[in-house]
């Protein structure tokens, strides 16, 4: 009765929602992934059409083979042959030894050939001890290949301790992964191996299942489709509409539990005139016959998403009157916002070379559009993902500037005179998730940034945050924004952001892998009344499971936080967030 991972959901209370997941199949996601981690055209050997078709393929075979006559035989002559083994008593530990030590340098010696250059003291002397076998006998020729193969086989099957030996011997030593620079790298290559983990399956159905199988029975979920069809990456083998009718499909199975998202790119609307049509009559959004009119009014799909590191911006000419609509209806909106190893794969355009709203000093006494000069893919993603970028939204003023250079169509469904005057109809009431709460980088970054007057706003103004626009003594900051923007950590802006519109939310999925180091920073922002109302539960299934299975994340956070704080992020603040009018 007492269990934090009960068996079924209690009678009194709202069920679990997890706010933040995904069931997106491998044909989802475009092959090239690996695109500027690794030099063309050698990415293209990381084909991602080709990990899920060996994931499947191997799925399929295993299965026959486990369960094969032929498989239950090894299985009875291999126990055998380890009772005999265990049999020899001392000598069983010399012979384990020793073969093991002769693997050891087999697949050394192979290991040295593909990677070459090596250096340092370890392994000279690994070089130096194979020399000396080598020539009193003791290792296997290097021609034998059949040798080799039969004894390191023996050994993988035979002699488990020697197997784990080598194995953590050569996770050291020669990590696949050291072929590649840096962290972000690592997590590309876990990303492939998730995606091979779940998204072999062929049906976003399976997906699903495995997920609500992790959970008690009763609880719902919000499922986040992807589209990278813009992401420059290669063309994808399945395309968003077949996806978005599955998913389509398995809502009108599962209402009860089932809240799925349409996802928004300002690049389709651009290609495809069936996708996002409207019109606007006195600041009121109606939509016409299009896409997003079949999945939000006819499917009834509960939200929207948005990626923008795939290579836009949230402020798009082009989503405005979407946003319009949004906010009327009150459509949740969740957003990505962490830095990660899926973004735009292109090249850099001129257009982003300058922030579309924010300024900076020039040096000379005026002002200019914020100088963006990040030049990789990877850290001009970081500027779409920025959350300062929603102020544009939300902040009447900033949103202005965007309308004055708009279409003439915008521009009347929002009201507009001349710069000077405040639009008619504006998106302060836009509903909208910051997923993965910045990330956990950001949730470390402000702990470390003990000294820093804009880390402390938080906790000094907790009914406000940061002051945006204003300097201390409550006059206008021109060039605030520059320095928040280049300087501040993310947990804070969002919060701010957060505790100055009341429509602001933010899910902790993802980060939440780590609640070691992150559930005290997530505990004291509960104590906050106004964010505490605004924070969402979610894992980020399946895309987490790198790290850790959901049902593990749930049970951590269902010991982790009080029942009460469990409640209201995970039963309370959900159903708020999916509201709609």
């Amino acid at each position: 009765e007492n269990s934090p991972f009960p068996l079924s959901q209690s009678m009194d209370k709202k069920p679990i929602i997890n706010c933040h997941t995904h069931i997106f199949t491998g044909d989802h996601v475009p092959p090239y992934l690996a695109k500027t981690f690794i030099p063309a055209p050698f990415y293209r050997l990381l084909n991602m059409n080709w990990v899920v078709a060996f994931f499947r393929r191997w799925n399929k075979l295993k299965s026959r083979i486990t369960y094969s006559p032929q498989a239950k035989k090894f299985e009875i002559f291999k126990n055998k042959a380890r009772i005999l083994i265990n049999k020899l008593g001392f000598v069983k530990t010399i012979i384990s030894w020793a073969v093991t030590f002769e693997v050891l340098l087999i697949l050394y010696r192979f290991f040295k050939t593909i990677k070459e250059g090596e250096d340092g003291t370890v392994l000279k002397v690994i070089t130096k001890v194979m020399e000396w076998c080598d020539v009193h006998g003791l290792l296997i020729p290097e021609d034998s290949r059949l040798a080799q193969i039969i004894l390191t086989l023996f050994l993988f099957i035979f002699i488990p301790s020697g197997r784990n030996f080598i194995l953590f011997i050569f996770k050291k030593l020669y990590s696949f992964l050291g072929a590649f620079p840096g962290k972000q790298s690592k997590e590309l290559a876990k990303r492939y191996l998730n995606i091979g983990r779940y998204a072999f399956h062929e049906k976003q159905t399976t997906i699903f299942s495995k997920l609500k199988g992790q959970y008690p029975p009763g609880s719902k979920f919000v499922l986040l489709p992807m589209d990278m069809t813009y992401m420059d990456a290669g063309e994808l083998k399945v395309n968003y509409h077949d996806q978005m009718k599955e998913l389509a499909a398995l809502k009108n199975r599962n209402p009860e539990i089932f809240y799925p998202f349409v996802f928004a790119d300002p690049r389709r609307m651009k290609e495809d005139d069936s996708y996002f049509k409207w019109s606007g009559l006195n600041g009121t959004v109606t939509l016409e016959n299009c896409f997003m009119k079949e999945f939000l009014e006819g499917h009834k799909f509960n939200g929207i998403k948005i990626y923008p590191a795939l290579g836009y911006y949230p402020f798009d000419e082009r989503l405005l009157p979407l946003w319009k609509y949004a906010a009327d209806h009150q459509i949740p909106i969740t957003t990505h916002c962490i830095r990660g190893t899926i973004y735009y794969r292109g090249s850099k355009q001129v257009v982003w070379n300058r922030h579309q709203v924010f300024e900076q000093a020039n040096g000379n006494g005026e002002y200019v559009p914020l100088l963006l000069p990040q030049m990789n893919a990877l850290e001009n993603s970081y500027n779409f993902t920025h959350p300062l970028n929603y102020l544009c939204l939300l902040n009447e003023g900033l949103l202005r500037k965007l309308v004055a250079t708009s279409s003439a169509a915008v521009q009347d469904l929002f009201g507009f005179t001349n710069i000077e005057t405040p639009l008619k109809y504006n998106l302060e009431h836009l509903k909208i998730c910051f997923a993965h709460f910045g990330g956990d980088d950001e949730w470390l970054k402000f702990f470390e940034r003990d000294r820093d007057n804009y880390a402390g706003q938080s906790l000094k103004n907790p009914e406000k945050g940061i002051d945006f626009f204003n300097d201390v003594k409550g006059n206008p900051a021109r060039g605030k924004l520059e320095i928040i923007w280049k300087s501040v950590d993310w947990y804070t802006i969002i919060t701010s952001i957060m505790l100055q519109y009341k429509n602001v939310y933010a899910d902790i999925s993802y980060i939440l892998h780590d609640e070691t180091a992150l559930l005290p920073l997530l505990k004291q922002t509960l104590l906050n009344e106004k964010l505490q109302k605004r924070v969402l539960f979610g894992t980020d299934f399946f895309v987490v499971r790198n790290h850790k299975s959901d049902k593990q994340m749930l049970a951590d956070m269902m010991c982790g936080l009080t029942e009460e704080e469990f409640d209201i992020i995970a039963r309370e603040n959900p159903v708020e967030f999916l509201k709609t009018v």
